[in-house]
Parts: C-alpha cells; sequence; structure tokens
C-alpha cells in the first residue's frame, strides 16, 4: 500500500478539564516607597503666582488684574504609581489527529500495534485515497512576559513620569499622616496576571504552570495643589506641581469650581 501523511488536525474542542489545577503562584512580596518631598512649599506659592492669571484668561489673552486673584490654599497628597513585573509560563500537552492518506483499495491499516479502519477522505479533490487517523499528544511551551508602570486609575505609564528622589523611612507613617488611601494588596497582582495569564483553549495535560511576580513596588510622589479664587466672578481654578522637581503637572482639563474643592482623588487601581 501507499502511504501519504497529511496535514496534523488538532482537536480545538479538547478544552481545560475540570481536573487540571490552578496554576503554581509565586508572588514577592510588595514594596511601598514614599518620596521624599524636595521642594519647599514657599517656592510652589511663588511658581504659583507667576501662573495665576492664565488660569482665568479668556481666550487666551483676556486677563484678570492681579488683585481680583486670590489665593485660597496650597495643598499637599501623595500620587501612587505602581511597578510590576511578572512571567507566565506553561508546559502542557494537547491531543491531536494525525490522518493519513492511503489507497482506496487498502481494507485495514496497522500502526504502532492498533488496526485502523481506513474513511472516506473529506477532501473532495481526492478520489483515489482514503484516510486512516491516527491520535496522538503535543507537547508545546508558552511564555508570556510583562513589566509595566501604572497610574492610579490603572492606566500605562513612563518611567519618564517618575522622577527620581529619595525615600522616606516611615512610608506607612507618612502616608497616614496625609489620610492617603493605599492601593489594596493583590490589585496589582490581579492586573499583572489579567495580561499575561492566558491558558490555551487546548490543552489535554499539563506538565508544569507557574504564574510568577518578581518585583512589585508602589511609589507615591509628592504633589502641591494651588487653588485660586477669582473674586469678581467667584470662580476657582487650581495648579498642580511635583513635590519633587517642583514642575508644573500637565491637567487633562482645566476644571472650573464654585465652592469647595474637593479632595485629591483616591489612588485605588481601577
Amino acid at each position: 500500500m501507499g502511504l501519504k501523511l497529511a496535514e496534523t488536525i488538532c482537536a480545538e474542542k479538547l478544552i481545560i478539564s475540570s481536573e487540571i489545577q490552578p496554576s503554581a503562584e509565586k508572588i514577592a512580596e510588595r514594596k511601598t516607597i514614599v518620596y521624599e518631598t524636595r521642594i519647599d512649599s514657599t517656592v510652589i506659592k511663588l511658581a504659583g503666582e507667576k501662573l495665576k492669571d492664565q488660569l482665568f484668561a479668556r481666550f487666551g489673552f483676556l486677563k484678570p488684574k492681579p488683585g481680583e486673584i486670590q489665593l485660597i490654599s496650597i495643598d499637599k497628597y501623595y500620587e501612587p504609581y505602581v511597578m510590576i513585573s511578572g512571567v507566565y509560563s506553561i508546559d502542557y500537552y494537547r491531543k491531536c489527529m494525525y490522518p493519513i492518506s492511503i489507497d482506496k483499495q487498502v481494507l485495514n491499516v496497522i500502526l504502532l500495534n492498533h488496526e485502523l479502519k481506513p474513511e472516506q477522505s473529506k477532501d473532495t479533490s481526492v478520489r483515489d485515497h482514503n484516510v486512516v487517523k491516527l491520535e496522538g499528544e503535543e507537547r508545546l511551551v508558552n511564555e508570556a512576559k510583562a513589566s509595566v508602570v501604572l497610574d492610579r486609575l490603572g492606566e500605562d505609564v513612563t518611567l519618564e513620569k517618575l522622577p527620581s528622589a529619595p525615600s522616606e523611612k516611615n512610608p506607612k507613617k507618612i502616608l497616614a499622616a496625609f489620610g492617603s488611601e493605599e492601593i489594596p494588596e493583590n490589585a496589582d497582582v490581579d492586573m499583572i496576571r489579567s495580561r499575561i495569564l492566558r491558558r490555551p483553549k487546548d490543552i489535554s495535560r499539563i506538565v508544569n504552570e507557574v504564574f510568577e511576580v518578581s518585583e512589585r513596588a508602589v511609589i507615591y510622589a509628592p504633589r502641591f495643589r494651588v487653588l485660586y479664587r477669582n473674586s469678581k466672578t467667584n470662580e476657582e481654578r487650581y495648579i498642580e506641581f511635583d513635590g519633587v522637581t517642583s514642575e508644573r503637572l500637565q491637567q487633562k482639563k482645566q476644571v472650573v469650581i464654585k465652592g469647595n474643592l474637593p479632595a485629591p482623588p483616591p489612588p485605588p487601581i481601577s
């Protein structure tokens, strides 16, 4: 008989069974880092005074009189950033069916001590051959890695947005003193897990599976929020500054407030 090996057909319907155990996890302890404030509030006040007229300018050039803009408050808070690195690897087998093309005259085929009965080929272009299907398994190894920095909303940020600064010796005490809400303990792990832990759908059995987080840290950067009021219109606007570099922080949208300034937004990751 003439034997011809056709392409492998993997059984997509073979998904993870309920007997497979959850992946092994190795989770590093999370560090809490609070940057030292390198800029005095007096410097922040002077920087704000130079910019306050711009806050209430209309059409870009109609500015109020300097005496109409009043300083209401300078508030300090801490903005959290999450740094985390993880890797997910899985060594597994998947079941596959290997169709072998044979002469149409063949009644039975013996392979690996198994007797196989030929079937009619579904390929209409092949008229003079049938097929026998040989079941087998294939071993594969998949690996996924990620190293990210996130803001308090869970959005990716670049390292350039995090200035270097010495860290405070008692971070927990400082955060408590400022009423800063800490990021939930497992929020960062859940995030990185959702990004990289993707089990294949065609698993038949697992040799080894590991989810590992090797680096975890939450960095709290000092911020200053300077609030001004236009005494003529009673509008309130604010400017924010980096407490390490004194640079003005870009706000996505300038907020006009009539009343009390809301507290700095809480830090949990969404």
